[in-house]
């Protein structure tokens, strides 16, 4: 069963919103994407959202070698030997530390500021991030909503939720289950980005989602996103539409909810399901009425004083780019006896934490350092979702994420050893092949690419110097040419919008930061590093390969390399202000 859809004339008003949005908002050679055109730094927003009034309850300070242990990289995306860690405020002080805590202080002359777990275009941050906590034994925290405060480690208590009612929403779900949910505040991003900053919110809202998923994988808990939910509810449980508690302070926008729970053992009790042998990717909207119902606290801060600028469109492609039906459909739990791992096991050595935590935007390359085949091949392996599988059977963090891939790699190859420079092309899903190659040029050559390992369609295109053309595309930023490679996240675009609605068009960005996620991590833990890369010239990067029209679209760039440390600037620890105040 599913809420009632609009109609196919309002769906048809909407979905023209949302591709006069995306047109609109292209850059191209001679005109870029309507912004300020400079840095309004008098008003720059808050990065940090707070609700006055509301209790703070600080987390524990947890150091790397301080239990929960973080597992092996490696043993991480494979689960062997990942203890299954109990639901308590150790636990998820150790996942939203890995999911949206602080990373480091940057500091230069008598400037500082804070870096994140999360990666963020332009550094703004306009994700925050929710926990709706039921009743669990050993998990000293009343029932009820709270917001996560990444500068103070701390859950700031927003709503009181009748255990009862809470226990009842939850009670489809696993043992000892919590929601997350994330929403945005698209000021943070069109203060500097203007008109295009709507799409930097949702590359940010996938990287959150992947930070969430690998956070939760670290733990032993699983997790998947609740996308039956329409977006009236999600913003309902979330508080974000009390204009009473927001007045004149920045509106979020209602993203997501996920579900997370511990998988096997805690405490010597195998946690089955309550309801079956499914998850539901939904909630109860009566008993979520019932809920906000209860009593709230805290008053949202003031990111600006002023906003010089409204931008509108932003407002129009949020509003016509919401989920409006609810789909009452779950997935199946995996067998006992289902291997998650689908790529060659690989040696254990960094933990999952020390990758997370030394996760960086890197701001240039060296122009020199190289890959090998093998860690290149092993990159692109990692990003294939084995879309047959059923959900929660696919590799991390791909068990997440409830919908065939629809983003597909087009590559610059500059420096990897054992392949020609040339472009390159990775199709993340087989069936889909036939569909990419008719959307291009048939002059290209489609060779799969010497030495790839069974399996992982990637096919050289063209073969030749790419550093200039990917350097000219990528809004002649060097770091796209200075890399050992760099690509261009390419989507089926209007045929799956008219498919689905336009409320899709925001999960495209979501799955192609989900997949920059993933060789964020990677890169780290090759030795080398990543960047992703919001600005490059749209309608050109299509015309590369030979695409005409919507049907495939670029939506994110993203470059690897060996990265150049700027001297000037000194790191500090993510939480030494609060360690100072004790």
């Amino acid at each position: 069963m599913s809420s009632e859809p609009p109609s196919h004339a309002v769906q048809g008003n909407y979905l023209d919103q949302v591709i006069h949005y995306h047109v609109r908002t292209k850059h191209h050679f001679n005109r870029y994407a309507r912004s300020l055109g400079y840095l309004d730094w008098a008003n720059q927003p808050d990065p940090f959202r707070r609700f006055e009034g509301a209790q703070l309850i600080p987390l524990p300070l947890l150091k790397p070698d301080e239990e929960p242990l973080s597992p092996a990289y490696g043993a991480m995306y494979e689960q062997i030997g990942v203890p299954c860690q109990p639901v308590s405020l150790k636990t998820l002080s150790r996942f939203l530390e890995f999911a949206l805590a602080l990373s480091a202080w940057k500091k230069a002359g008598e400037s500082e500021w804070a870096l994140r777990m999360n990666p963020s275009s332009g550094n703004l941050h306009p994700t925050e991030g929710y926990l709706v906590l039921p009743r669990i034994e050993g998990l000293d925290v009343a029932a009820g909503l709270y917001h996560y405060a990444p500068k103070e480690h701390g859950l700031e208590r927003r709503a009181e939720f009748q255990a009862d009612a809470v226990d009842q929403l939850m009670a489809a779900f696993p043992p000892h289950a919590v929601l997350v949910g994330l929403t945005s505040v698209h000021w943070r991003e069109a203060w500097k980005y203007g008109e295009r900053a709507f799409r930097y919110c949702n590359h940010d809202v996938g990287h959150a989602i992947g930070a969430a998923r690998i956070a939760a994988a670290t733990l032993g808990w699983n997790m998947v996103l609740l996308e039956g939910m329409d977006q009236d509810t999600v913003a309902r449980l979330l508080g974000i539409d009390r204009k009473e508690d927001f007045g004149e302070a920045e509106a979020e926008h209602a993203d997501c909810l996920a579900v997370i729970w511990p998988v096997g053992e805690v405490k010597g009790e195998r946690l089955g399901v309550r309801g079956g042998n499914h998850v539901p990717l939904f909630l109860d909207a009566a008993i979520v009425k019932e809920l906000a119902g209860g009593a709230w606290h805290g008053k949202a801060n003031r990111l600006s004083r002023e906003h010089g600028v409204h931008w509108d469109i932003i407002d129009e492609v949020a509003e016509a780019s919401r989920k409006l039906a609810c789909d009452t459909h779950g997935v199946p739990l995996p067998s006992s006896s289902v291997t998650p791992h689908v790529s060659p096991l690989t040696p254990h050595g960094a933990s999952a934490g020390q990758i997370i935590r030394q996760r960086r935007s890197a701001v240039s390359f060296d122009g020199r350092t190289s890959i090998s085949a093998a860690t290149f091949f092993h990159m692109m392996q990692r990003v294939i979702p084995c879309a047959e599988r059923a959900q929660l059977e696919r590799p991390i963090p791909w068990d997440v994420w409830p919908y065939d891939p629809a983003i597909h790699l087009m590559i610059f190859v500059h420096r990897v050893e054992g392949l020609t420079p040339g472009l390159y092309f990775l199709v993340r899903d087989h069936r889909k092949l036939s569909y990419i190659q008719r959307a291009m040029s048939s002059e290209l050559s489609w060779i799969i690419a010497p030495g790839c390992p069974e399996g992982l369609l990637l096919y050289q295109l063209l073969e030749g110097d790419a550093r200039k053309l990917a350097v000219q595309v990528s809004c002649h930023q060097d770091i796209a040419g200075d890399s050992a490679f760099s690509f261009g996240m390419l989507a089926e675009f209007e045929g799956s919008l008219r498919e689905r609605g336009a409320w899709w068009y925001p999960r495209l960005f979501w799955e192609a930061g989900l997949l920059g996620q993933v060789l964020y991590l990677e890169a780290e833990a090759a030795g080398v590093r990543a960047t992703g890369i919001g600005c490059f010239f749209d309608d050109p990067v299509h015309e590369i390969v030979g695409i005409q029209g919507l049907a495939i679209q670029a939506l994110y760039h993203f470059t690897i390399g060996g990265p150049v440390e700027d001297r000037r600037l000194q790191t500090l620890p993510p939480y030494g202000h609060l360690v100072r105040e004790k």
